[in-house]
């Protein structure tokens, strides 16, 4: 299990942005036969009813533009003391250069700036944070912007009702800086690449390239459908996924941190979808007030974005006095990672709406 605890690095602020247009699932009854009833059960058990997506052309680079320039504003922080960007996204403008590359150059940062991608989803927001601060940590970099998006909206099958009403887009930033005082923060990162095959988007990369052959759509036996351009989930997989680690992945990071649950003010968890963080919540026997979950029924399952954006949600428009928080994603790889940290005096964006 990697473990590690950090003591100089703190998040000083983070601030998210969501495109305007929005979808509804009662908009979408024809994938589902026509059935009310079973929207309605959609509804109450998942949470899935509204999501923030996407118009043709706007990228995870667009959001998390948008989110920055909220942050750096709201902070009033000097660029020319950015010397680290991660940007963690599975939607990139390009194959190459790296996103982060792109941030870099649009906000005029120093050449001493280390900048780079992270190729991960769901638990990618907790990883990005781990990597800045450690980059912190030992000295290489003193303020670290690390940025989470996807636009997953854009690879779905429209009429694939297992996932063209679940995700929404959004873009993050997080500022992650040397502190004065103690700050510890503790992180636990899982990988379990036999399960790479649950969550995956077959076609596009040099393995597979997109070509005729693989945008011939197929029915499968739910009546779900999709080309091997669009992303694949397999729920009942991954829901098992998701209720085998991440109890365990909970009480573990606490049991390192030296935390009870007693010293946790919020655990702001990937928003996979509504039914699984309940499932959660009631195997560690945390109080529900401490758990947001209805961020999914507003803005969609956002991948990467989605803990900052529940964050700003639940906390946003703020200089926050909340101590120790639990964050844990989990997803594609599959991966999962969760963080215990301070988000005391942290200056929280509320969401930005484009």
């Amino acid at each position: 299990m990697a473990t590690v605890s950090f003591s100089r690095a703190k998040v000083r602020g983070l601030a998210t942005a969501v495109p305007s247009e929005v979808k509804c699932i009662d908009d979408e009854v024809h994938l589902y036969g026509g059935n009310e009833k079973q929207i309605a059960r959609i509804k109450k058990a998942i949470g899935l009813d509204k999501r923030h997506v996407v118009s043709d052309g706007t990228t995870s680079l667009d959001l998390c533009m948008a989110a920055v320039h909220k942050l750096l504003g709201d902070l009033e922080v000097d660029k020319s003391l950015i010397d680290g960007v991660i940007f963690v996204t599975q939607t990139p403008d390009h194959f190459q250069p790296s996103n982060a590359a792109i941030v870099h150059g649009k906000l005029g940062l120093s050449t001493s700036a280390a900048a780079f991608d992270v190729s991960l989803g769901c638990s990618g927001y907790v990883y990005g944070l781990w990597l800045a601060h450690m980059m912190v940590q030992t000295g290489s970099c003193n303020n670290v912007l690390v940025l989470a998006g996807d636009t997953l909206s854009r690879c779905v099958n429209p009429k694939d009702r297992s996932t063209a009403p679940l995700f929404g887009d959004a873009g993050s930033a997080t500022l992650v800086s040397v502190s004065s005082e103690e700050s510890n923060s503790y992180f636990s990162l899982h990988t379990d690449g036999e399960g790479s095959h649950h969550i995956i988007q077959p076609a596009g990369g040099f393995r597979t390239p997109f070509s005729n052959d693989t945008q011939q759509e197929s029915v499968d036996e739910e009546g779900n459908c999709r080309s091997l351009n669009d992303l694949f989930m397999n729920g009942g997989e991954v829901f098992n996924f998701a209720i085998k680690t991440e109890p365990q992945a909970i009480t573990d990071i606490l049991e390192f941190s030296g935390k009870s649950m007693n010293d946790i003010d919020y655990l702001f968890f990937h928003q996979a979808n509504q039914y699984i963080i309940s499932n959660i919540v009631r195997r560690i026997k945390a109080p529900k007030d401490k758990a947001p979950s209805d961020i999914v029924s507003l803005y969609g399952n956002q991948s990467s974005a989605s803990i900052p954006c529940a964050i700003s949600h639940t906390l946003g428009g703020k200089v926050v006095s909340v101590n120790d928080v639990v964050l844990s994603g989990f997803g594609v790889g599959l991966s999962w990672a969760s963080a215990v940290l301070s988000l005391n005096n942290a200056y929280v964006s509320e969401v930005v709406v484009l």
